[in-house]
């Protein structure tokens, strides 16, 4: 197995080991295969409640290759699949697809990882793509039939909670809400130390071009010799 594909999942896994919305177990695959336990503490949500188990598998071509992502309790919802696997652009291989109409930036890329995905899932479970459902009669009923829709969903929140593990506590609440996609523009501010203004001067010089109090005291003097 590539060193540089275990490296690159252990760092993902330290990172998201802490949070609390997630409970990750390494199976018999070791670094190369999760399960996941997806916590949804949203009282918006259909899915309020849910402890969700799923499990992920990577190659060694991870992260230039996607992982593959399903739930171990299958789902009633338009892009899920009766063997619990996800319909979902983030888990497609790079690149443009024609036939499909997927942009590049739709599919998988290097630069996505375990978080990206798992973030992307979540937003699927409450806001699904019903023009092309793997479930069609999920996606009528959800189209037609949200209260019923709904109630459905609640039994499969009801039906996970038995994959709770033992002595697990599930969270009421959270300190921080799932993590939000990192832009481009995070990473530049992230990497430059500090945002500036407009005219290259930190906000925390205490003026708006950065002058030392001399200076300022100078320019006082030299209005007063005038006046």
């Amino acid at each position: 197995m590539s060193t540089a594909s275990k490296q690159r999942l252990m760092a993902e896994y330290k990172t998201l080991d802490k949070e609390k919305w997630l409970n990750i177990e390494l199976s018999d695959g070791g670094i190369f295969k999760w399960v996941i336990g997806i916590m949804v503490i949203n009282p918006e949500s259909a899915f309020d409640g849910g402890y969700f188990q799923t499990e992920m598998t990577f190659t060694d071509k991870y992260p230039y290759s996607p992982p593959t992502f399903k739930f171990l309790r299958p789902i009633y919802h338009p892009n899920i699949y009766p063997d619990g696997r996800v319909c979902i652009s983030i888990l497609h291989p790079p690149g443009e697809d024609e036939q499909s109409g997927e942009l590049a930036s739709e599919r998988w890329s290097p630069l996505q990882g375990v978080e990206s995905v798992l973030r992307s899932v979540l937003l699927l479970l409450d806001d699904p793509e019903i023009a092309s459902p793997a479930n069609v009669d999920a996606g009528v009923m959800y189209r037609d039939n949200r209260a019923l829709y709904n109630s459905k969903a609640q039994d499969a929140v009801k039906a996970s909670k038995k994959d709770i593990p033992a002595g697990f506590v599930m969270p009421t609440t959270l300190e921080s809400a799932p993590p939000e996609k990192i832009t481009e523009d995070d990473n530049f501010w992230n990497e430059s130390g500090g945002e500036e203004d407009d005219f290259g001067a930190s906000d925390s010089s205490g003026d708006d071009f950065g002058m030392d109090d001399d200076e300022e005291e100078e320019g006082e003097d030299e209005e007063e010799d005038e006046a």
